[in-house]
């Protein structure tokens, strides 16, 4: 019968690193990748993931050999690691243990990234010109994201918190892997065909390139770019940036900070509604003061002696207009006189009455001359007490 031998986790895994120790070809090894899940402890460490198209290898970079870098190492970066192949006996994995590396290029994601950051900045696809405002007080918030992430939770936190009167639809949303894109895309066009929402919120937490890449697809840039609502960006942490940022309405650094600035603090709109009543209630105070000293000042102390003082201006004015009126008859009649004496003295009747008579034809017309008669014409003697019907023989 075979003898079991029975161990504990702690001496299993002290067993392995003990026998991968013992591979001198583990012990000065170079290997080539590109960094993804890269962070720096504030202890000066440096944890990170090395990948090619079918494998990862998790390394770390302690801070001695770290400060001798003469690069800083991102996400994307190809690079080329030497060290040493150990077991991490606690966590109970093999990594890498790097103690040195060189840059080995730009990683393919990072190029594909930046040529398209590239392309679409060159269409005018971030320019400010394009830049929709964010409504100040929105009724409705869209949220595109995964309904499972913390992302969520945050956003939904925070609005609640700030700006209760504010409603959130979540539209359930791939964020990462196959299908992301499209069903980033979907939602986009979801809210922008029911016009549901005022402002529409996209994003994840923080992750690798790998886990954002979804967020730099073509097709979401031209989605947010052609969306008639206005976008906001939350993709990942403070320093994560995705093609996304770029084009949409305006970029959060964290999702968190998405749904802070998507909406207005209610206790924020409270206090400054408070401050404006008073600074109102003051103004209208002192206006009314000042127009009390004023009208105290323009108005006597008895109203009456006021009336009656304006009352005896207007029978002086009363006068006057009647003694400029009798003025002002009295010459138009003067002027009357002499213009009837001026026309009595030119008028033709006033030479009949001293024995003058005027002849004139059937047209009213003043016979002159005696070329003016014919014979046998008849025409009108008029004399100073009526006409004469005449005829020249």
């Amino acid at each position: 019968m075979e003898e079991r031998v029975i161990g504990t986790v702690s001496r299993v895994n002290n067993y392995i690193k003990r026998l991968i120790d013992s591979k001198s070809v583990l012990n000065n090894i170079w290997v080539k990748g590109e960094i993804s899940n890269y962070k720096r402890h504030s202890s000066g460490h440096i944890y990170l993931t090395l990948k090619d198209e079918g494998s990862i290898l998790k390394a770390v970079m302690f801070r001695a050999a770290a400060s001798g870098l003469d690069f800083e190492p991102s996400d994307g970066t190809m690079v080329i690691a030497h060290g040493r192949i150990s077991v991490y006996e606690a966590g109970g994995a093999y990594q890498l243990y790097i103690e040195d590396m060189t840059l080995d290029g730009i990683g393919d994601l990072y190029r594909e990234f930046e040529k398209l950051k590239a392309k679409l900045s060159e269409e005018g696809l971030f320019d400010e010109q394009y830049k929709k405002p964010i409504p100040k007080f929105p009724l409705r918030i869209g949220v595109a994201t995964a309904t499972t992430g913390a992302a969520v939770r945050d956003i939904i936190n925070v609005i609640t918190r700030r700006y209760p009167l504010a409603e959130i639809v979540v539209y359930p949303t791939l964020v990462q892997g196959n299908g992301a894109k499209e069903s980033i895309v979907g939602a986009i066009e979801y809210f922008n065909a029911t016009k549901s929402v005022d402002t529409l919120i996209i994003g994840r937490g923080g992750g690798s390139i790998e886990d954002l890449w979804a967020f730099n697809e073509e097709c979401v840039a031209r989605a947010i770019f052609n969306s008639e609502i206005p976008i906001i960006s939350a993709v990942g942490h403070e320093t994560d940036f995705t093609i996304a940022d770029f084009v949409s309405d305006l970029r959060a650094p964290t999702p968190s900070a998405a749904a802070e600035i998507s909406v207005p603090s209610a206790d924020e709109l409270k206090r400054l509604i408070s401050i404006y009543t008073s600074r109102m209630n003051t103004a209208s105070l002192s206006f009314i003061d000042r127009n009390k000293k004023t009208l105290a000042r323009l108005m006597p102390k008895n109203p009456q002696d006021k009336i009656n003082e304006l009352s005896q201006k207007l029978d002086m004015r009363i006068q006057t207009l009647e003694q400029v009126y009798k003025l002002v008859i009295n010459q138009k009649r003067r002027e009357m006189s002499e213009c009837s004496a001026k026309l009595d003295a030119l008028s033709p009747l006033k030479t009949l009455t001293r024995g003058y008579s005027i002849p004139v034809n059937q047209e009213g017309t003043v016979l002159r001359e005696t070329k003016d008669f014919t014979k046998n014409m008849d025409f009108t003697l008029k004399v100073k007490d009526g006409d004469v019907i005449c005829m020249v023989k």
